[in-house]
């Protein structure tokens, strides 16, 4: 939510610039009037725009805020033939985030083994470089990290 408020007070700033220029310009009355109007609109829309957003999953390829060498992979929907959806959590962030991959049946087998080796060692499903254009190389882009071994018992 922070990001969204960033953007929005960025826009209404420069929108407010903008504005501020036109009424101090010397134009007719009307002309003013109509800057400011679209001005206001624009301020509106912008916002409602970044709401719409908000809910929608965002192409991994266009991530330019957040950059992360590895992230836990928390819930998948594949679609053969059109999309790979991701739920992400990052170490950076708090909260996790919804994004998209196009689709491809090499990284699509990679995330279903890594999900069945997760799910029968107790582990998590991960993924290298998210964010990053990856060209195609043997090691995998999704992997399962194991459950980590708990501390040892002190001895009596």
């Amino acid at each position: 939510m922070t990001q969204l408020l960033v953007l929005f007070v960025g826009i209404v700033v420069f929108v407010t610039a903008l504005a501020g220029i036109t009424v101090w310009s010397p134009q007719r009355l009307s002309v003013k009037v109509g800057a400011l109007v679209l001005s206001a609109f624009l301020m509106v829309s912008s916002y409602g725009g970044f709401l719409e957003l908000m809910g929608r999953p965002k192409p991994a390829s266009l991530e330019w805020i957040v950059q992360a060498e590895e992230a836990t992979v928390v819930g998948v929907r594949m679609r053969e033939g059109e999309a790979i959806y991701l739920w992400l959590e990052m170490e950076a962030e708090s909260e996790p985030r919804s994004y998209v991959i196009p689709w491809s049946e090499q990284e699509a087998r990679q995330l279903q083994k890594a999900m069945q080796e997760a799910e029968s060692d107790g582990g998590e499903v991960r993924m290298r470089g998210p964010f990053t254009k990856r060209p195609k190389t043997d090691r995998p882009m999704f992997y399962a990290q194991p459950q980590a071994n708990p501390p040892p018992k002190p001895t009596g």
